[in-house]
């Protein structure tokens, strides 16, 4: 990728973050998309020892974006999360990891965080031990940052970047107002970078350049941490903060439980026992103009059959407040009518 860019990024990590990491560390794609399909690919599927190897995404729900990635397939497995109860009808998923189990069939272990769909952060202390894991495996822990620490810092909790040899850091600019520019970023080790450095060159001959000269300066001078924290992060707060009340004023009465939201762009909201599936319910939502996300799309992985994946839908807060006002009235006029006819 742009040498000057990539040498901008190591710089600032170095400096701002104690990471020992220089430009070999750091490699360019087309889009952050591009660099799950390479590092997907790369490490699942089957290898040369005979071994047909999986992604393991330790929590389910996770980003529909990975599903359709696998040249051979479906190559991964996921696991049900454990499911705190809160106050004020949220909830919180936590990596169940007593249900993790890692033999050599594992070839990587992936998170997102945030987590697109549910704005669910993993906690310092899960990240710790999905991190041992994976160095006891001798496999690589990939982390989706793309709305996290330090840029594009969507996150309304605390959660410090962190990086060893062993994690895959994969970063994007299309969060900080440049999504058609398709910059993603990966931080890895030298081998890491090699192989995707061979991949970018195989399938595109070299990322493109956009992203990176529109933001060098901000690099270079740390302004991009301080865009992040005193103008995206305030900007989708004062969203979700305004699409909150909405919501308890649209379902009182119905019983609805929305995952705290502790970044991104989404709410995930979770209708308990509802009687039609959240297909049905995005069908019915479609007909009136609003746009969810059936929650079902975002188990890639998880085999078993559970319901809750059927009582869940991803909306978005980012739309003009108009929109995002109208929508949530919708919603709630349709699941009430859900629960009414049933």
């Amino acid at each position: 990728g742009d040498s000057a860019f990539v040498a901008a990024l190591a710089t600032l990590f170095r400096d701002r973050f104690g990471w020992d990491i220089g430009p070999q560390n750091i490699a360019l794609t087309n889009g952050s998309q591009t660099a799950f399909f390479f590092l997907f690919n790369l490490f699942a599927g089957p290898g040369p020892d005979g071994v047909e190897r999986k992604i393991l995404l330790p929590l389910a729900p996770e980003y529909i974006g990975y599903a359709d990635v696998g040249i051979h397939g479906d190559i991964f497995v996921s696991r049900r999360p454990e499911i705190e109860h809160l106050p004020d009808r949220f909830f919180k998923y936590h990596v169940d990891f007593d249900a993790l189990h890692l033999d050599e069939t594992i070839g990587a272990i992936c998170v997102s965080r945030p987590t697109n769909p549910t704005g669910n952060v993993l906690t310092q202390a899960e990240m710790e031990r999905l991190s041992s894991l994976a160095r006891q495996r001798n496999i690589p822990l990939i982390v989706d940052n793309a709305y996290g620490a330090p840029f594009p810092g969507v996150l309304y909790t605390e959660a410090m970047p962190h990086w060893e040899p062993h994690i895959i850091l994969c970063m994007s600019l299309s969060k900080l107002g440049l999504p058609g520019a398709r910059t993603g970023i990966v931080i890895a080790n030298e081998e890491v970078i090699q192989a995707v450095t061979a991949m970018n060159a195989i399938i595109s001959l070299a990322p493109g350049n956009l992203g990176a000269s529109l933001t060098l300066d901000l690099v270079r001078t740390g302004q991009i941490l301080e865009v992040a924290t005193d103008l995206v992060r305030p900007h989708y707060w004062a969203k979700v903060q305004a699409a909150l009340p909405r919501l308890h004023r649209a379902l009182e009465g119905v019983d609805y439980h929305i995952h705290k939201p502790e970044g991104a762009f989404f709410l995930w909201l979770w209708f308990r026992d509802m009687p039609i599936t959240c297909k049905e319910l995005y069908e019915r939502l479609k007909a009136r103009g609003v746009l969810v996300v059936p929650g079902h799309y975002f188990f890639p992985g998880l085999a078993e059959e559970w319901p809750h994946r059927h009582e869940c839908i991803r909306m978005s807060y980012a739309s003009p407040p108009d929109a995002v006002a109208r929508g949530i009235e919708i919603i709630g006029e349709e699941v009430r009518r859900a629960y009414r006819d049933a």
